[in-house]
């Protein structure tokens, strides 16, 4: 622990409170539908420390207590005492802990405790004594007015001298409640100010106009007025640092709206930015020496941008973190309270469109199979917890499951995808026969849709369409498609004709609809190639017909499509072959005559940069033909019972605490089809055993392979 916050007393005061003696106050009347379990999301848990301490919800309420004064009394009776209990519930109930005691010698609660030789007494005010309350649940009105800098309070408009004033220089953050909060004097507005000073001070107003007109002023003073918004959540400056300059802590101006963090270095007016929350791809806090001080920081990166804030002190930077954890998390099952991509999806539709594109394009009856009622419910719990995090896999997760999980959200989004509101538009259309007219009527629709209602569709309708160009195999043509997802997309009972019949139209004219021509669809697939005429020029071609692209072609047909499309001539002995190219051309590989393009195409999704990869036509002297029992003829590269061995430099990817990404020597041996890997020719210890493998030849620049002139063989397992 660190001994310069937890002191021996501390330690004690906490072991005397515990957890059950301090839970039986706080949550005291706390209903067993709202209780935290233990598997609950960072963000679940910050709504509930939200309504148990700062909304104060489910606190105990003292009874024969009818005022301050009352308060205050009994307080100084029991800080005498070794009851810390019965001082901690009539602290966290108003009274307060500077309060006047009468006596001129011991003229505060603490000074009591220390001459009656309560030390955890002490201790328990001496860490409250810097949290004030202008409006606490017994707290009659005070008159306040902010004039000078200062924000003073009064017993009432006609005291002479304010009972206590705050510099609002000093205040770092204001913390808006925009629900009322029930206190002795009625239900308030209230709005607490974060002191550089780490203190607190919370300040109520009768109605929401007169809270806001408060805000304004208060911000006006702090210099930070031009960023309130109507719904600002949180408001106030913090250090920063992002994009061109991480070396440099900036000085910055921060609004929390909803999941809208808008922050302004203040210099001018229009240099304000917007950093989405709910499309965060990473949040996380890490401690950083600053000289000789530890300050804690929050990382947020949304897309390719990156920005790390810090505040005044511990108790600010809590403040903004629990808000912005809790903004940028699922709460709620509205599409807009969803985690999301950077295009706007929510994640959850996100992960499981590429888990399906990558297993399932080609599986017959995708999105018919049923899943596990269990497993799906499961897997819609991790998503609704913390959808950033889950990550989808095949040996640990079933297709059917995840179509299922996809199939789901949908249904119990609380707002349906095509909305509620716009569905006698939809069916009505089919009264237009003429399917251009259709289709510029659900163009309309679809602008009229929220921002990520439309997002999320285009994103649904593109992998729907994508299905059913593979329906040869997996059996799932638009019919069969619109008749599963009608009633997700409408959210309707039962399902009618009609329904089935506008989600078909829409899957069967996605390119029209959302203005995306064949090349760009393909494009979007990554299917680009170059045809290597010699071994000094390159014919860029850009596409290929998608329709002659079809999910059974394989390679060596791909390769004579390809010829015959772009006009170029060859002899049936030439041997062409197509090769794979990765990693921005780093690394390539012939492919295997028996590999389906379109399956390898579809699993470049899965690299960091898919747009990066491509595919190559060229003549491969090394091949030689081979012909199936079906007498289809294809180039083979090599024979595979060759048996060979060799020293080779090896490297497996590992962590860099362990290998520090060098290459070592390995023993392989390459014999009937297995790639086999010894520690040394004299160990018999084997490391690995691949009966099917994926080679790709090349100079990874990134690996740092032993020589500039060495090619490397990166070795992966076949998907």
């Amino acid at each position: 622990l660190d001994s310069s916050i937890w002191s021996n007393a501390l330690v004690e005061l906490f072991l005397e409170v515990g957890n059950k003696n301090a839970n039986s106050f706080w949550a005291a009347n706390l209903p067993l539908e709202e209780e935290i379990h233990s598997g609950a999301s960072a963000e679940l848990r910050a709504t509930f420390i939200r309504r148990k301490y700062r909304e104060r919800k489910y606190r105990r309420v003292l009874e024969g207590f009818q005022d301050l004064e009352q308060l205050n009394k009994a307080l100084c009776a029991a800080v005498v005492t070794p009851d810390v209990q019965k001082t901690m519930a009539l602290v966290f109930s108003g009274a307060d802990v500077m309060c006047a005691t009468g006596d001129p010698t011991v003229s505060t609660p603490y000074l009591l405790a220390q001459r009656a030789g309560q030390r955890l007494q002490m201790e328990f005010l001496h860490q409250n004594k810097l949290t004030e309350s202008c409006m606490t649940p017994y707290m009659t009105r005070r008159w306040c007015t902010l004039e000078g800098g200062y924000l003073s309070y009064y017993e009432n408009e006609r005291s002479p001298s304010a009972i206590s004033r705050v510099d609002v220089t000093e205040v770092v953050s204001l913390a808006v409640n925009n629900t009322e909060t029930m206190t002795g004097a009625g239900a308030v507005f209230t709005v607490e100010l974060y002191l550089q000073t780490e203190r607190a001070l919370t300040v109520g107003a009768e109605t929401q106009e007169t809270q806001h007109d408060w805000i304004l002023a208060l911000t006006k003073v702090t210099l930070f007025e031009g960023l309130v918004r109507r719904d600002s959540e949180l408001i106030g400056r913090l250090y920063y640092k992002e994009g061109h300059d991480l070396y440099h802590w900036r000085l910055g101006w921060f609004v929390l709206e909803g999941s809208a963090l808008h922050f302004s270095p203040g210099e001018q007016e229009g240099d304000e930015e917007v950093l989405q929350l709910k499309q965060l791809q990473e949040l996380t806090v890490s401690t950083h020496m600053e000289g000789e001080d530890k300050i804690q920081v929050l990382l947020m990166v949304e897309g390719r941008r990156a920005l790390y804030i810090h505040a005044f002190n511990r108790m600010d930077f809590a403040v903004w973190h629990s808000a912005i954890t809790l903004a940028a998390g699922t709460d709620g099952k509205a599409l807009g309270n969803q985690q999301l991509t950077k295009n706007g999806v929510p994640i959850i539709v996100d992960s499981c469109i590429a888990f399906v594109t990558q297993y399932g394009l080609c599986q017959e009856g995708v999105y018919q199979r049923p899943g596990d009622p269990g497993r799906v419910a499961l897997l819609l719990e991790e998503f609704t917890r913390d959808a950033r995090n889950v990550k989808l896999r095949k040996k640990e997760h079933h297709l059917e499951d995840v179509t299922d999980t996809l199939k789901s959200f949908l249904s119990q989004s609380e707002d349906a995808l095509l909305t509620k509101e716009l569905y006698p538009y939809w069916v009505s259309t089919l009264d237009e026969k003429d399917e251009r007219k259709r289709v510029k009527k659900y163009l309309t629709f679809i602008k009229s849709l929220p921002k990520i209602n439309r997002s999320t569709l285009e994103a649904l309708l593109q992998h729907l369409y994508r299905i059913q160009q593979c329906s040869d195999l997996n059996n799932m043509p638009s019919e069969k498609l619109a008749s599963v997802f009608s009633s997700c997309l409408f959210q309707t009972q039962g399902q009618t004709p009609q329904e089935a019949s506008v989600v078909n139209d829409l899957i069967g004219n996605y390119t029209t609809i959302f203005s995306v021509s064949l090349q760009s669809f393909i494009g979007s697939l990554c299917i680009m190639f170059s045809l290597c005429l010699t071994s000094s020029v390159c014919l860029n071609v850009a596409y290929v017909v998608f329709e002659q692209l079809s999910p059974s072609m394989r390679s060596g047909e791909f390769a004579e499509t390809a010829l015959s499309m772009n006009s170029v001539t060859f002899d049936a002995e030439d041997s062409w072959i197509t090769f794979e190219v990765i990693e921005n051309g780093e690394l390539e590989r012939p492919l295997h005559h028996s590999e389906k393009i379109l399956e390898q195409v579809l699993k470049w999704s899965s690299l960091e940069c898919p747009s990066s990869a491509f595919l190559v036509l060229k003549k491969f002297p090394g091949a030689k033909r081979v012909t199936d029992e079906k007498g289809t003829v294809y180039k083979c590269c090599s024979d595979l019972q060759t048996v060979g061995s060799n020293y080779l430099k090896f490297n497996d990817g590992s962590s860099k605490l362990l290998s520090g990404h060098k290459f070592q020597d390995k023993y392989v041996v390459l014999h009937t089809g297995r790639l086999l890997l010894y520690r040394d020719i004299k160990v018999s210890t084997l490391l690995f055993s691949l009966s099917s493998v994926k080679c790709y030849l090349g100079l990874k620049k990134k690996l740092k392979p032993p020589t500039r002139y060495q090619k490397t063989n990166s070795v992966q397992p076949k998907l």
